[in-house]
């Protein structure tokens, strides 16, 4: 792959901000070699790609997706990554987690990837939990229903497998070349980082809609849009500089070292992706004191990438898309570390973008404790014991 370097790197404490960096070539061979733009471009061998991939382990949360898109996204995903299968799909009248196992089954009998596969609500995986005393998770008896619950599983699946990097890509791509690109990306990102303490979020080229029955490609989503503006504000008002750096504040496609991915709280639901921001900050922005300061002697780098295939996914609709932004601007609004002056600015968007809540605050997201805590030994000893729905393929 050849990629443009970072223009630009903004620092807010011991966090490598970096700019957008362009791809110019998916694929740039099996030897690194220098370019007439060297001073301004990376290029990244498919061999370093490759070391990179058989350490990480690509997550794919589903959730009553259609089975081609998930058969889709398994056939992009390079044969090297471990791929972990964490579904929250319904079990009745219809049981398509069941049918999404048959899929995964016959998709496999003819690749013979490694794949896990594990349903969300399986008691014997909420048990697991409640044996290391892991209970922010928990609701009801049973893990709670959000998709930060589902990569918190993944995470410690792939800490089983003693993984290095974790990436994540929803089940609702229609283009498998495009989630083949997007490991590519995270594995460039990974090469690039001078710190083991790493993130690399997609940025995505266009984001295709049929508008009057012609195909329109606009640059940001609805939700985005206003996330990436509120992370920036948030930004601005400690450095006193106005900031465009965030343009990936709901990066469902994103990546995280396990190192890093171990120190992180998350927040339940939708706000996951803005709040792994905005908690970086918080933990490593130098505004409240650091709890782990060996972190901040390595910094934490955050590369946005953008991608050559635009992202072209399924449209859940206009309520989808109002819970999306209450929930991302929920995690902004509710971080310590957000000033008054940026809340206000947050109500009077959410009053004018989802009336029906005026002059409600958005909710404060369930945090979840970070991976790191859990004892993993005990964790799996009980998992592979009592989780009847956990798979391994391949």
């Amino acid at each position: 792959m050849i990629l443009e370097l970072p223009r630009r790197t903004e620092h807010f404490g011991a966090v490598r901000l970096h700019d957008v960096q362009r791809v110019y070539e998916l694929d740039s061979g099996t030897r690194k070699f220098p370019t007439k733009a060297k001073e301004a471009v990376a290029t990244i061998s498919s061999d370093e790609i490759e070391r990179i991939n058989q350490k990480m382990v690509i997550v794919v949360p589903v959730k009553n997706e259609r089975l081609k898109l998930l058969e889709g996204v398994l056939s992009g995903i390079p044969h090297d990554c471990h791929t972990i299968v964490v579904s929250n799909s319904s079990r009745s009248p219809v049981d398509r987690f069941m049918m999404e196992k048959q899929m995964i089954k016959e998709f496999n009998h003819f690749v013979e990837d490694k794949i896990t596969l594990v349903h969300q609500q399986d008691p014997g995986i909420a048990e697991a939990f409640a044996s290391i005393g892991y209970n922010s998770i928990l609701q009801s008896g049973l893990v709670r229903d959000g998709k930060a619950e589902g990569m918190i599983i993944a995470m410690l699946l792939g800490k089983m497998l003693k993984k290095e990097y974790v990436g994540f890509i929803d089940a609702d791509n229609y283009v498998p070349g495009a989630v083949h690109e997007y490991v590519e990306i995270y594995a460039a990102g990974f090469i690039l980082s001078d710190s083991p303490y790493s993130m690399v979020r997609v940025s995505w080229v266009y984001k295709p809609k049929i508008a009057e029955d012609k195909l329109f490609f606009p640059k940001w989503g609805r939700v985005s849009d206003v996330s990436n503006r509120y992370m920036n504000h948030l930004i601005e008002s400690y450095t006193g500089f106005g900031s465009e750096i965030i343009k990936t504040g709901n990066a469902g496609e994103h990546a995280i070292s396990m190192r890093l991915a171990d120190l992180l709280f998350y927040a339940s639901g939708f706000a996951v992706e803005t709040y792994e921001l905005v908690n970086i900050l918080e933990q490593f922005g130098g505004v409240i004191p650091p709890a782990n300061p060996a972190v901040m002697l390595s910094g934490v780098d955050i590369f946005q990438i953008e991608t050559r295939n635009p992202h072209l996914h399924e449209d859940k609709g206009d309520g989808h898309i109002q819970e999306m932004l209450s929930s991302s601007l929920g995690a902004i609004y509710h971080s310590p570390i957000c000033p008054p002056k940026v809340k206000k600015s947050i109500m009077d968007t959410l009053d004018n973008k989802t009336p029906v809540r005026k002059g409600r605050k958005p909710n404060l997201p369930t945090i979840l404790e970070p991976p790191l805590k859990v004892d993993i030994t005990r964790f799996v000893a009980t998992l592979r014991k009592k989780a009847q729905t956990l798979t391994e393929f391949g």
